[in-house]
């Protein structure tokens, strides 16, 4: 006799569960008493099936919807959702499964709360809520059958743990290794500090942007600001750059940051700047420094919609001192990663920047997250970063 899950029953009206994952305390009409983290039919005001999934009370964004179909919330469901993601990223990869990449991308791959993240031998998972954290040993079963047995790290958010209401966990879950890792990206080579750092010890989502920037560099001085471990400037300063400036507030970020460019042998042709990157912007401007490319890829500065305002101003003063730094024929490579900050609304800051600046630009490109950070068009929260790559008269 199969199982009743405990249900969730929505509000009239709150169809939006029909399509989009992510429901909120204000669409539960009622909800049966049920352990947190737990699995939950989810029906509709009439009673009607409408999906299941992962229940917890503490959070707004109390229950994210795994599956419109009438099925289990089983290993065999996970088991059958990381093949998935895995073919995903391993369809037109020479040599299949590309070393170095997003495995798993949340909603995105049909698995709200669970990132994987791949390099090279190693798999990092993290878990962003209560229901993936109670799932975090089949997971890692699941990946290891899937992957040749490969050791999995657990890497945590301090942040959506104390949220969901479970402990952090920051260690190895399965096998054991080495607490760094060495890759490559597109022959670019990084250390990867297994569990420190942001996201998961590097941002995979701009590696295709990485490569754009390198085309350009050649023979150019390169600013890349809120510079993080160095991403952008060691690819410019393999591609050619003459010199990059890189500007980063964090110790450990810049420790990591003189490793990197070390590694690749171009730690003699860089500069890192320990500083706030809005005073840095302007001392820069006032020396009257120029640059033929300048990156600004700063953390979010609305991370809640009652941000934007403080968030909008932010933006336009980076962008606007970073146009000032712009040699004729310059490019701005320019990011947001805050999903409440609209395609629309960037473009337009990044426009009164422009007229401030005197500049009429010319946009080269629109820029997004690498492709194996899939966009789900039911689902626009799976695409946050938004960038231009502009050019200066």
């Amino acid at each position: 006799m199969k199982r009743r899950l405990p249900a969730l029953r929505l509000k009239r009206g709150r169809e939006a569960a029909w399509s989009h994952p992510w429901i909120f305390k204000g669409d539960v009409a009622d909800v049966s008493d049920v352990e947190p983290g737990a699995a939950v039919t989810i029906v509709d005001s009439a009673g009607r099936f409408v999906g299941r999934g992962f229940y917890n009370p503490r959070p707004a964004l109390c229950c994210r919807v795994l599956t419109w179909t009438d099925e289990p919330l089983d290993t065999a469901l996970l088991q059958r959702r990381l093949g998935s993601a895995i073919a995903f990223r391993s369809r037109g990869a020479p040599g299949g499964l590309p070393a170095l990449c997003r495995l798993v991308w949340s909603e995105a791959d049909g698995l709200p709360g669970l990132v994987v993240d791949r390099y090279g031998p190693i798999l990092i998972v993290q878990c962003l809520t209560l229901g993936m954290a109670r799932l975090r040993p089949s997971i890692a079963d699941a990946l290891a059958r899937l992957l040749d047995d490969a050791p999995v790290f657990a890497a945590d958010e301090d942040a959506a743990a104390r949220l969901e209401g479970f402990e952090a966990v920051r260690g190895w879950i399965r096998g054991a290794g080495s607490e760094t890792v060495e890759v490559s990206e597109d022959g670019v080579r990084f250390v990867v500090t297994l569990g420190a750092g942001h996201k998961t010890g590097l941002y995979l989502d701009q590696r295709e942007n990485h490569a754009r920037l390198a085309g350009l560099a050649a023979g150019r001085d390169v600013l890349d600001a809120f510079c993080y471990t160095a991403g952008f400037a060691c690819h410019a300063l393999r591609a050619g750059a003459r010199r990059a400036v890189c500007i980063e507030s964090s110790p450990e970020a810049i420790a990591a940051a003189r490793r990197n460019l070390a590694l690749n042998g171009v730690g003699a042709r860089a500069e890192i700047v320990a500083a706030n990157v809005f005073d840095e912007l302007r001392r820069l401007e006032r020396t009257g420094s120029r640059f033929g490319v300048v990156v600004l890829d700063p953390p979010p500065f609305a991370r809640t919609r009652s941000a934007l305002p403080a968030a909008a101003r932010g933006y336009k003063e980076i962008n606007l001192r970073a146009l000032r730094l712009l040699e004729p024929g310059g490019s701005l490579f320019t990011f947001s990663c805050s999903h409440h900050v609209s395609d629309a609304l960037f473009e337009d800051i990044c426009r009164e920047a422009a007229a401030d600046a005197r500049l009429p630009l010319r946009i080269v490109s629109r820029l997004a997250q690498a492709a194996d950070h899939p966009v789900l068009l039911n689902v626009p929260e799976t695409r946050y970063l938004k960038g231009l790559h502009l050019q200066a008269p």
